[in-house]
């Protein structure tokens, strides 16, 4: 079985040059958290929102999300890929998870990530940095998730005996999730044992990665089954093959003004990783059809990596008429032949 999950941006309206009507920008909240509701009954495992900064996105925080939409459901998985750790305090960040983890009933799914390069330089901070930051603060979860009381003395953070409250709902924590590009943080997420989620890159590449997890998962003493990777891809959907075309073809000229115009993908980091860095994309990473075809592709893909998880990008940045009908197709269609594959 590969779960159906979907990975939300939540675009903006407008773009670095318009600013849209504010009453516009609530109305495409509201719809939005309508169409999420709706995801539940279409049979998603779950939504993982993402945290962008500056433009583009609006989701610079989305745990604000999760507590919204988690009064609204009852069964989907709800989550963050990932929580950008290098701007917060470790302690808000374990006391954050904890009230969710409660909100949500124990839907609560933790992910992190290091940040996208071009965001962190913004707030001049380097990649190096935030790794550090990164470390720093996954060790803290790592201790608040074991212990009652928690100390650390560090770098960046320190602090003596603080007791981190709630303790999640879902013991000791709920399931954790780091977004990679690497083989290096493959590694490093398997020592810990955090479960990996990926994308960009060719199926062979991310079969590497996903190697490079077991390996590393095998010398710690565990097995990494496929539910402790998951695929992410960019998914254009629609009815006919014609038309999911002329849907993938506006999705490619969004995505090259998105790359012309984002300075932030333009800025030269010099320790970015690829394919961030660079902002290179695989073929692979843009998977267009009919409900069947896109369900054959992504089981395809999902058999090649080992991957047990998916989180389509749906119909990425179209109006939300667009994205509405490609959630029904997906979850009609779709998830009925990705749940029996």
């Amino acid at each position: 079985m590969i779960k159906p999950w979907l990975f939300e941006f939540l675009p903006e309206l407008g773009s670095p040059s318009t600013e849209p009507d504010p009453r516009d920008v609530a109305g495409l909240f509201g719809r939005y958290l309508d169409l999420w509701v709706r995801d539940e009954a279409l049979g998603f495992e779950g939504i993982f929102f993402s945290e962008h900064h500056f433009g583009r996105s609006y989701s610079p925080s989305p745990n604000l999300l999760i507590a919204a939409i988690a009064q609204r459901t009852r069964k989907l998985r709800l989550g963050v890929m990932g929580v950008v750790l290098p701007y917060y305090h470790p302690a808000r960040v374990v006391e954050e998870i904890g009230m969710l983890d409660h909100l949500t009933g124990g839907r609560l799914e933790i992910g992190t990530a290091i940040g996208v390069p071009q965001e962190l330089s913004r707030l001049n901070m380097t990649m190096a940095e935030a790794r550090e930051r990164n470390d720093e603060i996954v060790a803290v979860m790592d201790a608040a998730f074991t212990n009652r009381v928690v100390s650390h003395n560090g770098k960046y953070f320190s602090f003596s005996d603080l007791r981190l409250l709630p303790r999640p709902l879902q013991q000791p924590s709920p399931p954790r999730w780091t977004t990679v590009v690497s083989t290096g943080s493959a590694r490093r997420a398997a020592r810990h044992r955090i479960k990996i989620s990926t994308g960009f890159n060719s199926t062979q590449v991310i079969k590497s990665i996903f190697d490079a997890y077991r390996e590393e998962a095998e010398a710690a003493g565990f097995p990494a089954g496929p539910e402790y990777f998951a695929l992410r891809r960019r998914v254009t959907v629609a009815t006919t093959s014609e038309q999911a075309r002329l849907y993938a073809k506006a999705v490619t000229d969004r995505l090259k003004s998105f790359v012309a115009e984002d300075e932030r993908l333009n800025a030269n980091v010099p320790d970015a990783p690829a394919p961030i860095g660079g902002f290179m994309l695989s073929d692979e990473e843009f998977i267009t059809g009919t409900p069947k075809d896109v369900a054959q592709n992504i089981i395809e893909q999902c058999r090649t990596v080992g991957a047990g998880n998916f989180l389509s990008v749906l119909n990425w940045s179209a109006p939300v008429d667009e994205v509405a009908q490609a959630h029904e197709l997906f979850g009609c269609e779709a998830i009925p032949l990705l749940r029996t594959a």
